[in-house]
């Protein structure tokens, strides 16, 4: 536990290292992995991802990513057509035909997904042999790589755990004795910026993030590497870098004040950085956000919140709305709980919250009519329907698009959740 736990918070750590987690079975409504394509191609510059799938992964795409046709995203769909699925096309063929279209016009993509979507079709391809094919054949401009975001395998956040896990076989090796810390998890270039301000304050260097904008600067990782997880659906790719030789911290996640402090207090320990100067660096922000947060405190405080399984940033955000919000926590409900890489935050949550692995989603919807909160997160499928019913939504798909790790977001983290409310008054009015 860091410096700033209490006696109370141990008692509760003592209480989660034995926490029973209900498991429900039944219908789930989730994004897929696909999803995840929308922010990893945003900050991978170079990178293209070529979807092999249906028409149906083609719509949700460019539904999810609001993108119009004349954009040129760095993503497409290679579509399943009649002649693929009757056999009478060489689906790897036509897959090589597809990408030499897409290198032609793009020729500055440096780093090429292959991305795995759910027809049975898809599944026969081996999409890995595919990779390593194109990867020969373009070796020394463009690099290859699969990996599988179907929503057979994957839910809406792991889409971003397996692209970084495929990358973690190109991260060069260290400088000989170099210590450095890796930052797992794409994030906004700003919160980039200001978590390298505050490591450079604290004397910690270097500090390299993953994914990186460009293939040319991959970070390396080696023995003396140390990760900070920005992200808690990364459970996959942390083991994969633990594999490399890296040691994974454990802390919560960069979301709010509490959150943003231990996370940073977890390097700023390993790297044997003084609490005084620990103190000096982090005290500021701190305040400012904590004086930030205070405009919609008082709106979200002694509301009630229950969350649906979607992003999988529902425990660190019930731990925030409860910890510096002061909201009542009815129910979390996750896709699916990685003990370690979440025990800082179980450790942080009240005692007694009911948490729910997978939940079936008409258990869990009987539950919330009953229960009726004040604000009930979930994933866009749920939000109008229960909008209809009388009751305030948040789209968790906002929690994971918008910037909101670290100190100086903090307090747009409370805003998304205080939003709904009040417009919700506004309505009234």
């Amino acid at each position: 536990m860091s410096w700033t736990a209490t006696a109370a918070a141990d008692d509760a750590a003592a209480s989660r290292r034995d926490i029973r987690i209900a498991c429900e079975t039944g219908r789930r409504q989730v994004f897929c992995g696909l999803a995840g394509i929308v922010w990893l191609h945003r900050k991978m510059q170079d990178a293209f991802f070529l979807v092999v799938g249906s028409r149906t992964c083609a719509h949700m795409l460019q539904s999810a990513a609001g993108v119009m046709i004349f954009a040129e995203p760095r993503f497409a769909t290679a579509v399943l057509e009649e002649r693929d699925l009757a056999g009478v096309a060489d689906c790897n063929a036509e897959l090589d035909r597809l990408v030499e279209g897409v290198l032609q016009r793009r020729p500055d993509v440096a780093t090429l997904f292959l991305v795995g979507a759910c027809p049975s079709e898809v599944i026969k391809l081996d999409l890995g042999k595919a990779a390593e094919r194109l990867s020969a054949r373009y070796s020394g401009r463009v690099r290859a790589r699969a990996y599988s975001a179907s929503g057979l395998e994957t839910t809406f956040t792991q889409g971003e755990d397996e692209c970084l896990t495929s990358l973690v076989h190109d991260l060069p090796a260290p400088p000989a004795a170099e210590r450095s810390l890796l930052v797992v998890g794409t994030l906004a270039d700003l919160v980039e910026e200001q978590f390298s301000r505050l490591f450079g304050d604290l004397g910690i260097a270097p500090v390299r993030f993953l994914p990186a904008k460009y293939s040319s600067s991959l970070p390396p990782v080696g023995d003396r590497t140390s990760v900070l997880l920005a992200h808690p659906f990364l459970g996959q790719t942390a083991r994969a870098l633990e594999a490399r030789g890296a040691t994974v911290l454990e802390a919560p996640y960069p979301l709010g004040v509490a959150g943003t402090r231990q996370w940073l207090h977890a390097a700023a320990s390993e790297w044997g950085v003084s609490e005084s100067r620990f103190a000096e660096v982090t005290a500021g922000p701190a305040k400012r956000a904590e004086q930030a947060i205070e405009r919609y405190a008082h709106l979200l405080a002694g509301r009630r919140v229950s969350f649906f399984p979607d992003s999988q940033l529902e425990i660190p955000m019930a731990r925030f709305l409860s910890q510096e919000c002061g909201m009542e926590v009815l129910e979390i409900a996750v896709p699916y709980l990685d003990r370690r890489f979440m025990g800082s935050e179980l450790d942080l949550l009240p005692r007694n919250v009911p948490i729910v692995e997978g939940s079936d989603v008409d258990l869990q919807l009987d539950r919330v009519r009953a229960q009726r909160p004040d604000l009930t997160v979930c994933g866009l499928g749920l939000a109008n329907p229960l909008e209809a019913e009388g009751l305030a939504t948040k789209w968790s798909i906002e929690l994971v698009f918008s910037p909101v790790q670290g100190f100086e977001q903090a307090a747009d983290l409370a805003e998304l959740f205080a939003r709904p409310l009040i417009r919700r008054e506004r309505l009234k009015v």
